[in-house]
């Protein structure tokens, strides 16, 4: 491990240390329950936070506000997956600014903006972004992240529309929770409409949605500093129908069809890894708490349609359209130990078919809009290098967790994870160096983050990840992912 990781691997022991010291002294001075009658009221709140409150709504009709988030982001092999690559190891700095407001012309009607930026400073050369190969500092581009019109308890009945550019995500988020991965977390959104009917009396929500995705970040809506840049490798449209039943506490019930058409970007410049395809996705998820105790998810997924991967190197390179056979399946279970320290108890299990390269078919399973960190940065990055940014396939992942609050606003999550691949052979092996061919086991995964609210307006955390290479590739050096984060919100 670099001295980096070293140093802040110590950062997070020291925190540790403190917080169970802090722990145990809260236990020690920790007075009487409350008397049967009930909890004590809530503390007003301080005058401060009223002041901000009344500078932050001065009038009826309009909010406004923003947020700042500083990050300090380490990785080493994760990137290139060979600690000889001279981009192996990366170090840089995020600093996240938005600016939103929303306006109440009328009862039931808002209109919701927000703009964001975040401008990097790379310490070492950037191993992504238009500062590949580059250090020193990126300023990128000012992006109106959201601007919609929202109208609720439309002709007086329980349907509601919001329509334009907005953050989306369903469920966990596991196929729709991220429609921008090229810039990272700096922004989510999707261009969409939003319909949403709700049958109060069978605890039932219907929506429907449509989405028109371009991949140019001022397609749309113009940019700041515009610098030409991209949110994805293709044009994306989709149609999405998603119920929600919770009439039953133990097993509400979300059934949902996809529809995903993509159209692939040709322009000189564009990022490289985009597809033409009409992706259809049919699924469902359960979940819910049994007996107060156990709490659960079960999600799967069928994907069928065509596509024209030209990434694709099994049986052969084609530009032929393959057919589409994929199947995907995300489970989560937990126990609830219901303490004083709110521990939780899990195990995981989740596969992504991967593309089986003794067929004329596409098996790899496509995350849609999930092309996100959903359980991982490493797997995030590494990924890449067989299929492209956040498109995560191909793999069994599966291992136990464990989540508690050692002090008031502070958790505690540790992960394992086992991981293997479906099949030997990567599905878009961009790097055939890179992997043996000969083996499925991906390696260990470990995990820890520890957060932290400071304040009702300042949280923070520290992440760290590391993976233990199998025989799946080459390369044996560890992967490493360590970040330390501070968010403060107006």
């Amino acid at each position: 491990m670099r001295t980096k990781a070293i140093a802040i691997t110590i950062a997070v022991t020291g925190l540790l240390s403190w917080s169970a010291s802090a722990q145990g002294q809260a236990a020690a001075a920790k007075p009487q329950a409350a008397p049967a009658q009930g909890q004590p009221p809530p503390s007003p709140p301080s005058r401060l936070e009223q002041q901000i409150k009344e500078i932050k709504n001065p009038a009826p009709w309009i909010t406004w506000g923003g947020d700042f988030r500083a990050r300090n982001e380490y990785l080493d092999t994760t990137l290139m997956l060979t600690e000889d690559h001279p981009l192996s190891e990366q170090d840089y700095f995020r600093f996240r600014a938005r600016l939103y407001t929303s306006i109440k012309p009328v009862q039931d009607v808002s209109f919701n903006a927000r703009l964001a930026t975040e401008p990097r400073v790379w310490m070492k050369p950037a191993g992504y972004t238009p500062m590949r190969g580059q250090s020193g500092t990126d300023w990128t581009e000012g992006v109106i992240d959201t601007l919609n019109v929202q109208w609720k308890n439309i002709l007086d009945l329980p349907f509601s529309a919001t329509i334009g550019r907005q953050d989306l995500m369903l469920g966990e988020g596991w196929l729709t929770g991220d429609g921008t991965p090229y810039d990272g977390s700096w922004t989510y959104f999707l261009d969409a409409a939003r319909l949403t009917y709700e049958l109060k009396d069978q605890h039932t929500v219907i929506e429907a949605i449509g989405i028109i995705q371009s991949a140019e970040d001022d397609a749309w809506l113009p940019t700041i500093n515009n610098q030409n840049r991209y949110f994805m490798e293709q044009h994306e449209k989709g149609a999405i129908l998603n119920i929600v039943n919770t009439s039953m506490p133990a097993a509400n019930i979300n059934p949902y069809f996809i529809y995903k058409h993509d159209d692939k970007v040709n322009e000189p410049g564009a990022p490289a890894g985009g597809d033409n395809a009409d992706i259809y996705t049919l699924g469902a998820r359960v979940s819910g708490v049994v007996r107060e105790h156990w709490k659960y998810s079960v999600e799967g997924a069928y994907q069928f349609g065509e596509k024209q991967d030209l990434f694709i190197r099994y049986p052969e390179v084609s530009d032929d359209f393959r057919d589409i056979n994929a199947f995907g399946l995300n489970t989560k279970f937990f126990y609830l130990f219901k303490d004083k320290l709110n521990c939780q108890l899990g195990f995981s299990y989740e596969y992504l078919s991967g593309d089986d390269p003794n067929t004329d078919e596409d098996e790899m399973f496509d995350v849609l809009w999930g092309r996100y960190p959903r359980w991982s940065e490493i797997g995030l990055y590494s990924f890449a290098r067989e299929t492209r940014v956040g498109q995560q396939a191909n793999y069994h992942r599966f291992g136990p967790s464990w989540v508690f609050n050692p002090m008031k606003g502070m958790e505690l999550s540790v992960n394992y994870y086992a991981l293997f691949a479906a099949h030997d052979t990567p599905t878009r092996e961009g790097s055939p160096t890179l992997f043996t061919h000969n083996d499925s086991f991906r390696g260990h995964f470990v995990a820890a983050a520890l957060k932290h609210k400071f304040t009702p307006r300042l949280s923070g955390h520290l992440w760290g990840e590391l993976q233990f290479p199998g025989d799946y590739y080459v390369n044996d050096h560890v992967m490493s992912f360590l970040r330390a984060e501070l968010m403060f919100t107006f």
